[in-house]
């Protein structure tokens, strides 16, 4: 128990002493939301890599499609690296960089205003992320609880306020580059975090291909899916319900082409070598942590005896599933777990509350509540915000566990359908296509955020049974909003000309790059 605190302690100075040893990077606007736009390769990397991987995705996601899916869960994963963060790098992330810079963006819905010359395009966006980010906050709280039970027998309610006082004090002291530097060590964790519990849960089952045939021995007679009683199905390529994986792909890898906290990270892009390095990083990143944790997932029916199951479901709920997997390892590997646990939290929290402060800040006080903000006041109330935002999330973090209040884990997952499905596509259309209309662009916001609210009000039935899942409801909002917007565009009033070509010229502008990195004309 001593060396567990041990750890405890150590790992929470460290990113404290991070915030304060930044905080001279963070007197600005640009400096407090962005790092001064001089963020390296790595940095850049592991924290949209870590904030992609949150607790959520360890503990809840991967034991629930684990559980539903066998083995073939590990398709999220795969398709979290190569749609989620190698394809979002390479058709995002120059463009996106180049652009924003350009506009003087600092934010996503500043984009939008400034790109589509919208200010009340600039607000809804604004009113949509304060909405939907705060329950998302609130839910990376999920699983702590089990784990710290299991580690430490520490109350719930008190390690969700430690976790939140210091993840808001290493922000709110330094910034944007506290958060990416404390993200690049918390991704190391994570990294050598889940390769080490994936090899001693492995082990415990006598090793991989045992733990495989053990898995194809399993027969659910129950809702996994209309193959589950299918001998050997879970660990099958596609599962039991390959239809339904698919949607989980879609929405967990193509679902960060539109969140803001996700896009974000493009904006503070220090250099060309840095997109390149960036998109290598990230993707493997990617596939050994989502990779892993589905993988890991996949085997959760294996400890089906050490659990209370109930109609095919555990008793705990999924969110059982990982912590019963880990609760025969060795104390020191679990206390790694719960580090391990902490540092997918921590990082994906600081990113949401910054980004939240941020876009509430600049794109919704400043000029229309309060006049007049210079930059030491704007850096003030985003650090007040900050705050305000951690505070909330607690307390519906401890809400949901007091009283077992199951709606704002629901309104987690339509949180990322109704962000994603509201923005990607005229996110991802403004930066490639001038024909992008502000019309098309509310057509996606209103259609996402409403079919989203439909999802988890009583009128859900009147949908059909696939899009009653907000998992699926998410994927089917993102790929209608690539459909609406450029017919939208096509009907409505064509934009501006001038504002059109203004924000395009950034791309025509000339740079003078060496031969190694492109090929020169040939002297005469």
């Amino acid at each position: 128990m001593a060396v567990k605190i041990l750890m405890l302690v150590v790992f929470f100075a460290v990113m404290v002493g991070i915030g304060v040893y930044c905080r001279k990077n963070a007197t600005d606007v640009n400096g407090f939301v962005l790092g001064g736009r001089a963020v390296g390769p790595w940095l850049t990397a592991f924290a949209y890599g870590t904030s992609y991987f949150s607790a959520v995705v360890f503990v809840g996601y991967a034991g629930q499609f684990g559980w539903k899916y066998g083995i073939a869960a590990t398709w999220a994963g795969i398709g979290n690296a190569i749609i989620g963060s190698l394809m979002a790098w390479v058709i995002l992330g120059r463009r996106t960089r180049i652009m924003t810079q350009h506009l003087n963006s600092a934010t996503m819905p500043e984009f939008f205003g400034k790109r589509f010359g919208s200010t009340p395009l600039k607000i809804a966006a604004s009113a949509i992320i304060f909405i939907f980010l705060i329950p998302y906050t609130a839910s990376l709280y999920n699983g702590l609880s089990r784990l710290f039970g299991m580690a430490f027998n520490i109350d719930y309610s008190i390690c969700v306020i430690v976790m939140a006082i210091l993840t808001g004090v290493y922000v709110i002291a330094g910034g944007y580059m506290a958060t990416a530097i404390n993200d690049f060590i918390q991704g190391i964790i994570m990294l050598f975090g889940i390769c080490a519990v994936i090899a001693a849960v492995l082990n415990s089952q006598g090793g991989f291909l045992a733990a495989l045939r053990g898995l194809a021995d399993v027969v659910a007679e129950e809702t996994a899916g209309p193959n589950a009683s299918a001998p050997g199905i879970f660990a099958s390529f596609f599962g039991p319900d390959p239809v339904n994986l698919l949607g989980v792909v879609l929405l967990t890898s193509l679902g960060t082409w539109g969140l803001p906290q996700m896009v974000q990270k493009f904006y503070a892009i220090k250099s060309e070598k840095s997109i390149s390095t960036g998109t290598v990083v990230s993707t493997g990143f990617a596939i050994i942590v989502a990779g892993g944790c589905y993988f890991l997932g996949g085997f959760g029916r294996l400890f089906a005896d050490k659990m209370e199951v109930v109609n095919g479901v555990p008793a705990g709920g999924f969110d059982s599933v990982i912590p019963t997997m880990l609760s025969g390892l060795p104390d020191m590997l679990i206390a790694v777990v719960v580090i391990l646990v902490l540092s997918a939290s921590m990082s994906t929290l600081s990113s949401l509350v910054l980004t939240s402060s941020s876009t509430l800040t600049l794109d919704m006080l400043k000029g229309h509540v309060i006049k007049e903000m210079d930059e030491k006041k704007q850096v003030f109330i985003m650090r007040c915000l900050i705050v305000v935002f951690i505070a909330i999330s607690v307390v519906l973090a401890i809400i949901q566990y007091k009283s077992s209040v199951t709606f704002i884990a629901q309104l987690m997952g339509v949180s990322w359908g109704a962000l994603a499905g509201a923005f990607l596509a005229p996110f991802l259309y403004g930066l490639y296509w001038k024909g992008t209309t502000k019309i098309a662009c509310w057509v996606s916001f209103v259609f996402s955020t409403v079919f989203m609210l439909v999802v988890i009000s009583p009128a859900k039935t009147s949908l059909p049974a696939l899009l009653q899942s907000p998992i699926n409801a998410g994927a089917f909002c993102m790929i209608m909003g690539l459909i609406l917007v450029p017919i939208i565009s096509l009907v409505t009033p064509k934009p501006e000309r001038r504002l059109v070509n203004d924000a395009f010229s950034c791309y025509e502008e000339q740079v003078v790059v060496t031969q190694h990195q492109a090929l020169g004309k040939k002297k005469k």
